[in-house]
């Protein structure tokens, strides 16, 4: 029996390109959300140390030092910062979720993102690595494997997480759909830029919703707009709340004006980069019931301990939380359980591999003593 959560999604920025910086500032968060109840505190896409969004703007040619500071920042997953996190999620008694750029031992610039959910007791109950970068992310990370393709079993319910682009993967949420889980945690970069910022509609004929990409008047040239964010992360998530009759945590990161610094000095196009920086629509963090439906979640006055409804945290840093009882998930299964009485085994059969990828298995054989 399932009994009631609290969880806190923290909207916030790393401190960018800073391992030691960043993990301090998710255990203050820990600590802070841990004093509020929070029973999980989620972290975005690779919040430690940064997400790599210089390489939508910037040139392969022009990346070598950011990319050669990403793999020095990048943490391992037995390393010190882990270390830390696990020891807090222990300390607070916290269930943690948490985007790392993770590297290996067996290479200097082999790197993966990855995502880690660590129990109560401070120990790693899932590690996953994303299974497919998603576009420019190639340039930066590696493809993961299957092995975290698990949920985690809490005293709350079972938890699962997919990495951004992974959520329109129907295989991968199938996996953990078929596995019981009841909370899915989506995690987000901060923007994802895929044209500069323009108007959306051509040579002076007026403008349109910039969210359509739909020609109007007849006249009207059809020009490209912007990537719609939020729209787009909350239908995939929704999606699969209403397909799992699970709840949802879409947590997602934020640009501050350091790494708007950051990514834009030493580009040969610095103004450009800035401006499409600054410009792209910001993701949103927020909350979904398992009819896929708006969750509103509150922040809460760190002062006062007063509660302000909000639907979304965007643009401001802060923490918002959302309370969850699981046993809601029951309903929708009697309409769609999609891994039961509404599946069909006997014509469709999923296999997984969960196994852990390692570039080499070694055979040695034992040295004999004279």
């Amino acid at each position: 029996m399932s009994k009631p959560m609290r969880v806190a999604a923290c909207h916030a920025s790393a401190v960018f390109l800073s391992a030691k910086g960043t993990t301090e500032k998710a255990i203050s968060l820990v600590h802070q959300a841990a004093k509020n109840n929070a029973n999980l505190v989620v972290f975005p896409e690779t919040f430690i140390p940064a997400f790599p969004v210089w390489s939508s703007l910037r040139p392969p040619t022009e990346n070598h030092s950011l990319f050669q500071k990403m793999a020095q920042q990048s943490i391992y997953v037995d390393g010190p910062e882990m270390g830390a996190i696990q020891a807090a999620a222990k300390k607070y008694s916290t269930i943690v979720s948490i985007g790392i750029s993770e590297k290996v031992r067996y290479s200097s610039a082999c790197l993966f993102n990855s995502n880690v959910i660590v129990g109560l007791d401070g120990k790693i109950l899932v590690h996953h690595r994303k299974l497919m970068p998603t576009f420019f992310e190639k340039l930066t990370w590696s493809p993961g494997d299957g092995y975290g393709l698990r949920v985690a079993e809490t005293a709350f319910g079972k938890i699962g997480n997919l990495i951004c682009g992974e959520n329109t993967n129907p295989l991968a949420r199938y996996s953990l759909m078929a596995q019981g889980e009841q909370l899915h945690i989506s995690t987000w970069p901060a923007i994802w830029p895929t044209r500069a910022p323009r108007t959306a509609v051509a040579d002076g004929v007026g403008e349109r919703n910039s969210r359509s990409n739909v020609s109007g008047k007849e006249g009207e040239k059809r020009v490209p707009v912007n990537y719609d964010n939020i729209a787009a992360n909350r239908t995939r998530a929704a999606a699969h709340c209403f397909e799992a009759k699970c709840f949802g945590v879409l947590c997602s990161g934020r640009l501050d004006q350091n790494a708007i610094d950051i990514i834009s000095e030493g580009s040969s196009d610095e103004g450009h980069v800035r401006t499409v920086l600054e410009q792209s629509p910001a993701a949103a963090t927020m909350f979904l019931d398992p009819t896929g439906a708006l969750l509103p979640g509150y922040t809460i006055n760190g002062t006062s301990g007063e509660k302000q409804t909000k639907e979304y945290l965007q643009k401001e840093e802060d923490i918002l939380y959302a309370d969850m009882d699981f046993a809601d998930c029951v309903e929708g299964k009697q309409y769609h359980d999609v891994v039961g009485g509404y599946q069909r085994l006997d014509v469709f059969d999923l296999k997984v591999n969960r196994i852990r990828r390692h570039p080499a298995t070694f055979v040695d054989t034992p040295v004999l003593e004279e």
